[in-house]
This record gives C-alpha cells, sequence and structure tokens, in this order.
C-alpha cells in the first residue's frame, strides 16, 4: 500500500457541527453519501453545514471497485416519505444549494428515476430560490426523462474513470452509455456535470481524452479528484497525483474550452458544489 503524503491528508471539522448534522439526518432517517462513501470531506462539509443527501437507501446493485457503500445484499423498498423528509432537512439545515445524488438500483422497474423527480419537486415545492443539483446512475439508459421534466438546475453524472479502467472500476457500467446520459440530458437551463477520480492507473493522456469527450457531448462543468481507497477490500490507490498535475488537467479543460473546471486532491463531484460556478 502506498504511502499517503501529507498534501492529501485531510484535517478533521468541528465536532460539535458534525454531531448537530448527523442527528438532523437521523431524526428523518435519511442517508448520506458523505457517510456511505466515507468521503476524506465529511467533517469540512457538515461543519458548514451541508450534505449530499443519498436516496433509495443505502445498498446498491452493482459492485464498483471504488465505492465502499454497502452492496451484495437485498436492496432496500423506496421509502415514500423520503422525498419530503429530503426537503424538510434542506430547509432545516438552511440549504441554497442542495445536492441529491443514489445507490443504483437496476432491481426497479424505473431504475429510481421516480424517486428522483418527486425529491426534485419536493425540495422546490418546499424551498424558494434554491438551486437543485442531482448526481445520477445511468439509469441503464433508460428513464432519463423523468429526472429532467422535474427541473433540476444541475444534472450531474460521472464518468468515474477512463474507458480502460472500466473493467475493473466500473464493471457493470459502460462508458459510451454514460456518455451518452450527458448528452442527452442537455438542453436549455440545465448545467450538465461530469466528474472522474485520478490515481487509479490512468495516464495524463487518457484523462485529457476523457475531457475532450466531455466537451463533445456538451458537458459545462468537470470535477477531477484524487480516489482515496475507503476500506481495504476496494481497489488500492495507484498513485497519489501530485497538486501540479492536477492544475494542469484543470489548465487543459478550460483551454479547450470546458467552462467550469474544478480540479484538486479533495475535489468530490458534490464538493463545494455552490461554489463550482466560480471555479
Amino acid at each position: 500500500m502506498k504511502r499517503l503524503p501529507e498534501w492529501a491528508k485531510k484535517t478533521l471539522g468541528q465536532p460539535s457541527a458534525i454531531h448537530g448534522v448527523k442527528a438532523v439526518l437521523r431524526k428523518r432517517n435519511l442517508h448520506t453519501v458523505c457517510e456511505s462513501a466515507r468521503c476524506p470531506n465529511i467533517g469540512e462539509c457538515f461543519s458548514k453545514p451541508t450534505a449530499t443527501f443519498m436516496i433509495l437507501g443505502d445498498v446498491c446493485t452493482r459492485t464498483c471497485g471504488f465505492c465502499s457503500i454497502d452492496k451484495g445484499r437485498t436492496p432496500l423498498t423506496v421509502a415514500p416519505d423520503e422525498p419530503l423528509n429530503i426537503a424538510l432537512t434542506a430547509k432545516e439545515l438552511g440549504l441554497k444549494h442542495v445536492v441529491v445524488t443514489s445507490v443504483t438500483r437496476d432491481d426497479l422497474p424505473d431504475k429510481g428515476s421516480g424517486q428522483f423527480a418527486l425529491t426534485i419537486k419536493a425540495i422546490k415545492d418546499n424551498i424558494s430560490n434554491i438551486l437543485v443539483e442531482v448526481l445520477t446512475p445511468d439509469f441503464t439508459g433508460v428513464d432519463l426523462e423523468r429526472v429532467l421534466l422535474a427541473g433540476p438546475d444541475i444534472f450531474n453524472h460521472n464518468l468515474e474513470t477512463v474507458p480502460s479502467l472500466y473493467a475493473v472500476v466500473r464493471p457493470q457500467a459502460d462508458y459510451r452509455r454514460s456518455l451518452d446520459v450527458l448528452k442527452r440530458a442537455k438542453r436549455p437551463g440545465v448545467m450538465i456535470k461530469s466528474g472522474i477520480m485520478a490515481g487509479l492507473g490512468e495516464t495524463k493522456d487518457e484523462v485529457k481524452e476523457v475531457l475532450k469527450d466531455l466537451l463533445v457531448v456538451g458537458c459545462d462543468a468537470v470535477t477531477i479528484g484524487q480516489y482515496l481507497q475507503p476500506t481495504r477490500k476496494n481497489l488500492e490507490v495507484r498513485e497519489y497525483v501530485a497538486p501540479e498535475v492536477f492544475k494542469e488537467y484543470e489548465d487543459y479543460g478550460k483551454g479547450i474550452g470546458l467552462k467550469y473546471v474544478y480540479s484538486g486532491v479533495f475535489v468530490r463531484s458534490s464538493y463545494n458544489a455552490e461554489k463550482l460556478l466560480s471555479a
């Protein structure tokens, strides 16, 4: 296992604020990707406070090598009160930019798109002047329109890695299908966003080819961050990418015409999501 460099170590946030956010979430039985995916930024984000809500339970039907979210058990039923509970929690936390993601639910007839749509509507019905960002799975290429008709302000679907690593990193996903999801989501008034991880064995040229592919399908914003192994069961880090390389990726992406590129060691797809427009 590679030794973690100093610049890849994250400081903790304020314990009292962190526990306060967790208490609000538990009150309404809500999940966050921050907790389930063991995000290194959880202390900082919960201290603000902010959080990325995770709908459709906390058990995933896919076995991505990078992700620590529980898998291999029978997924949970869909909670009918989840959309309203998220809206009420976002309001209680005083959020102005809400990010909603999910586990992948290939077991559901609509792949979970209906719950996304209901959650978007609940948030917008209960909070005025709110920006709603969704970070969705690929829905196996179907049922995308239902989500978009609900009116998200930002539609995010992560490519996660370069095509050559999909068999290991995202074995049940397809690079071209994910690009197609982003292309089909493109429409006036909706920002299209995607993200990838670095340090899984990709080359610089491969990362730059992904950025070009994202530009072609109409992507507006891209996040690039360092992969950090969440548990011993997940893929090992192949490389700790130096900060100057992340800067190189950011400069390259903006140079080819991507509107927003947020690239750095601790950048995640929903990290400082509300500040992306100034990146």
